[in-house]
């Protein structure tokens, strides 16, 4: 399963990797709860965490294509759930393509919305 969201990242990427993409001190998520239907939306520095509901999700890195820092946002993220050590999702999603590599939860939808450059 990992390497199948690593070729589809790679795969979504190619644009990208052929510009030089830049690091941005945050980002910004969002979170859905499915059960209460409550949105919430996080700004995160990296290396900062947050938690909603049962879910902590830390910001591990954020980057953007370097020419255009409002292009699309490419965030790394850690999330558990409750006080469980291993990570429900570890890894990239992409704001325009969260679904390539998409957290499976039951509960809690997480997808990137942008980079914070300033």
């Amino acid at each position: 399963m990992i390497r199948a969201g690593a070729l589809a990242l790679a795969l979504a990427a190619g644009p990208l990797a052929a510009q030089e993409a830049a690091v941005a001190p945050g980002g910004v998520l969002r979170v859905l709860d499915k059960i209460t239907g409550i949105v919430t939306d996080l700004d995160l520095a990296a290396g900062e965490s947050a938690t909603v509901g049962h879910l902590s999700i830390e910001l591990d890195e954020c980057r953007y294509p370097a020419d255009n820092p409002a292009g699309d946002a490419f965030e790394r993220l850690i999330v558990r759930y409750q006080k469980i050590e291993d990570p429900v999702f570890q890894g990239w999603m992409i704001a325009s393509a969260p679904a390539l590599n998409a957290m499976d939860h039951p509960r809690y939808d997480v997808w990137p919305l942008r980079c914070r450059t300033s």
